[in-house]
């Protein structure tokens, strides 16, 4: 998708926050909120803005299970909204956390696209003969559980800190899942408290949920999961993709899963 108009969006507002209650966004208080993207990445509102608290310095680690909960909550009301729309495939949850990472604006927010065909990056999951997340690596890897859901290190991950989160129940999407959205708060939190404990700085991170496409298919391997993927390998230092990893499509991870797995669990929280 080529979308040369948003080369021309703002990058930061000139004063103020346009997220905070009272600003351009949020002229109102509110506890979570979404609103229409102004610079949408396709036409027809299909990008969404999540704001997941009112207070401009909070984060998913300082909102608590509770809070993520409220996040969680709004998450799977969207995907049944867009969802419902018969121009709507697939609905992808995300955030970009930090600067680093591409993030324009410094207050708690993620995004949803609505996509008109499923991408191909869920798409490959979603062709699996079988269900992956429903026979989940090691106990080794684990890092926190809460209730259902689990998040662990990636086996054979991209980001050197790169985690999965899942329920253990084989929930299609948000949803489904909605019923256990505290116990999913609470492992966002928890798993978000983590990464910032690591290194002693809020940890810079892309995140994105994978569910089950709308387009009314069957779908059967779809486990609703969270990827989370941080982006420093070492304190003030960027994990970045080089160039014999793009384009050999072998990816160099500085870091040993199992490794990463352990530090997290002893991350201060």
């Amino acid at each position: 998708m080529v979308v040369g108009d948003r080369q021309h969006r703002p990058l930061l507002p000139p004063s103020g926050c346009p997220f905070c209650p009272g600003g351009l966004e949020a002229p109102a208080p509110y506890r979570v909120r979404w609103f229409a993207n102004r610079w949408p990445a396709m036409p027809d509102e299909r990008c969404e803005v999540v704001l997941y608290s009112p207070d401009h310095r909070a984060s998913l680690a300082t909102l608590g299970p509770a809070g993520c909960a409220g996040v969680v909550q709004l998450w799977a009301e969207r995907t049944v909204a867009l969802g419902s729309r018969p121009d709507v495939a697939y609905v992808l949850v995300f955030e970009n956390r930090g600067p680093a990472v591409g993030a324009t604006i410094d207050h708690p927010h993620g995004q949803i696209y609505a996509y008109p065909s499923v991408p191909p990056v869920p798409a490959r999951e979603l062709d699996a003969s079988a269900c992956a997340l429903c026979r989940p690596p090691g106990g080794e890897l684990t890092v926190f559980s809460a209730g259902g859901w689990r998040a662990w290190a990636q086996p054979a991950p991209t980001w050197p800190y790169e985690l999965l989160i899942a329920p253990a129940d084989h929930l299609p999407d948000l949803p489904a899942a909605a019923s256990t959205g505290a116990d999913l708060g609470a492992v966002l939190s928890s798993v978000v408290a983590r990464l910032d404990g690591l290194f002693g700085e809020a940890m810079p991170y892309m995140l994105w949920v994978h569910q089950r496409p709308t387009d009314g298919g069957r779908w059967p391997t779809a486990h609703v999961h969270v990827h989370v993927a941080p982006f420093l390998r070492a304190p003030g230092v960027p994990r970045y993709v080089a160039a014999a990893e793009l384009g050999g499509g072998v990816m160099f991870n500085p870091v040993d899963p199992a490794t990463a797995a352990a530090r997290l669990r002893e991350a201060a929280t």
